[in-house]
């Protein structure tokens, strides 16, 4: 049997500050023996170099995709690209900064490894070596991580977080709207419509400030309570999936870990 392929979908967005930097990290990261690492980079059209780093660096470890959207469509839009392309049998989000160490991916792997979980979040708030918070985005993300619980029936811990990792056959067939930061709370209202097995597992957070290049904004909070009632309570739930996706995971019967 061969290696899985995990994928690592990157949106970039004038990211050109740090990224040959943030890329000699990611192609060097090793996983596991048993894991190769396809990374899947999505410029958003960004107005400094980001693309021109992107593709004059010289990768040494890692397969490599690099796609660029016409024009400037949002962190959801590039997404949707990255996962459409994405060629491994597990699919992880992450961002071209330092705010999540890469090396936790490993630790998200070994419930995935060993057929334990079908959907991994690393969360920032389980007690681990390393936890960093700004007051304000920690109060904002355990409101919306509690609202999400009590709309979804998942109790997580942390709702807003970049790492999850997903099989890819289920997230491949999830039909994803949101264009801009909606991405988190939608994927958790649509995978809570599964039988899945969604495992938490505590990472490291170094928060960036907006002078670092953080993008996300109060605006962004507000857009969030929306995007839970309305991909929960309100959006069409016969529209959440492909008709891909495989049965055995379309049932009302809910499991997790």
């Amino acid at each position: 049997m061969g290696k899985n392929l995990l994928s690592l979908v990157v949106p970039v967005y004038n990211e050109g500050a740090h990224l040959a930097k943030f890329l000699s990290v990611i192609d060097a990261l090793e996983l596991s023996p048993e894991v190769e690492k396809e990374l899947v980079f999505v410029d958003d059209a960004s107005r400094d170099d980001s693309f021109s780093i992107l593709k004059t660096f010289r990768f040494q470890t890692s397969r490599v995709k690099i796609l660029q959207q016409p024009i400037n469509q949002g962190k959801g839009a590039a997404l949707q690209r990255g996962i459409a392309e994405a060629s491994g049998n597990w699919i992880v989000v992450q961002d071209a900064d330092f705010e999540y160490d890469p090396t936790d991916l490993a630790l998200l792997l070994v419930p995935a490894l060993a057929d334990k979980a079908d959907v991994v979040f690393g969360s920032r708030f389980k007690k681990t070596g390393t936890q960093v918070h700004r007051s304000f985005h920690y109060l904002v993300n355990r409101f919306l991580t509690a609202l999400s619980n009590a709309l979804s029936g998942l109790y997580l811990t942390d709702m807003e977080t970049c790492y999850k990792l997903f099989r890819a056959e289920i997230l491949k067939n999830i039909s994803l709207e949101s264009r801009r930061f909606g991405f988190e709370p939608e994927v958790t209202a649509k995978i809570a419509r599964l039988k899945l097995r969604v495992h938490e597992i505590g990472i490291s957070y170094f928060p960036r400030n907006y002078l670092e290049g953080k993008k996300i904004t109060w605006k962004d909070g507000i857009a969030a309570v929306w995007h839970l009632f309305y991909f929960n309570i309100i959006a069409d739930k016969s529209k959440f999936f492909t008709a891909s996706m495989p049965d055995h995971y379309k049932t009302k019967t809910r499991q997790f870990l």
